[in-house]
């Protein structure tokens, strides 16, 4: 496989890197066999969070035993010094390592800084100075709070959603990265499942050669058709610059990115599915989202009050209400 350099950190990764936030929805025989079959092919960056319920435990479980040739990368919401640590320790002992290659400060609203009254980065040079984590990073949805933070020089590598249908400024943060030497991995590389294709959304990240997309992958054949694009990487061609075109036009920059930060609602609405799901109707199998479950989660949309607490917590600035009803409206000719 590929291998990429993570900017100053001279962390050397398989270009194709591992997103483990799905392997918490499969059995824990099903996350090992994927996890295992990954390392078995090259794969060796392995990137979770402590709120990812099981999944620091599924990757503990599987690859504790070849811990020396792989890196690992979790985070944590900022939180008081007390709790941040704890969180380090918790990651520690469900991952069965004794060190996490890269801790990321996940979405902070703001910098944080040696010396701040939060104490959030004195915290992490703490667990650094004591061998517990190696490189601080920071992992957000906010193209103004990452770009400042790679500028700052305080943090190694930037995890940060990259993908076809990013914007200008957000592509842009490639290029500041590697002029900073700030290692870049991109989340969301398949915008959440909207895109069309991965062969398309592989080559266009592959023309970035400081860049490591984590694949969310919680199917055996979703890790083998990323696998099989590491082992015959496409060219860009002009068929798949017309998927990524129709993408853009399709989706355009009003899209949720199914981050999930607007949740949970008051009124039970599923909001980070729900303001897509016409989307991943035509993108995916449609058999779940036309279910009776999913007719009831959909109804409840009828019940949002326009509190306006997902609005104010989107890092896009996107408007989920507005966003709901349109879905509902569409949603309600499929079924």
């Amino acid at each position: 496989m590929k291998q990429v350099r993570l900017g100053r950190t001279n962390l050397t990764v398989g270009r194709t890197g591992f997103g483990c936030i799905p392997i918490q929805r499969v059995s824990f025989d099903e996350s090992t066999a994927l996890l295992r079959k990954a390392y078995e092919n090259g794969v060796t960056l392995f990137d979770t969070a402590n709120a990812y319920t099981t999944s620091e435990e599924r990757i503990g479980a599987a690859l504790a035993g070849v811990r020396k040739n792989i890196v690992l990368a979790t985070k944590s919401a900022p939180a008081p010094p007390e709790q941040l640590a704890a969180n380090i320790e918790n990651s520690l002992r469900m991952m069965k390592t004794d060190y996490i290659d890269i801790f990321q400060i996940h979405n902070p609203n703001k910098i944080h800084r040696p010396d701040g009254e939060d104490g959030i980065y004195d915290t992490l040079l703490k667990a650094k100075k004591e061998g517990k984590i190696r490189f601080i990073s920071l992992s957000g949805h906010s193209a103004e709070v990452a770009a400042g933070a790679v500028e700052t020089g305080l943090f190694d590598t930037l995890q940060y959603p990259l993908c076809s249908l990013s914007t200008e400024e957000e592509l842009a943060l490639i290029d500041l990265c590697k002029r900073r030497g700030v290692g870049v991995i991109a989340m969301k590389a398949m915008a959440g499942g909207l895109l069309s294709g991965a062969k398309a959304a592989f080559a266009f990240l592959a023309a970035y050669d400081n860049v490591v997309p984590i694949w969310g992958i919680q199917r055996m054949r979703e890790l083998d058709e990323f696998l099989e694009l590491e082992k015959n990487p496409p060219e860009m061609t002009d068929e798949l610059r017309a998927a990524i075109e129709n993408d853009k036009n399709t989706l355009g920059g009003s899209f949720c990115r199914a981050c999930g930060y607007c949740m949970p609602c008051p009124e039970g609405i599923q909001i980070s599915t729900s303001a897509r799901i016409t989307l991943l109707i035509r993108r995916m199998p449609s058999e779940n989202f036309l279910s009776a479950e999913w007719k009831e989660y959909m109804d409840r949309i009828d019940n949002c009050r326009g509190c306006g607490r997902c609005a104010a917590k989107c890092p896009y600035g996107l408007n989920p209400p507005e966003m709901l009803r349109r879905q509902l409206k569409e949603y309600r000719r499929f079924v």
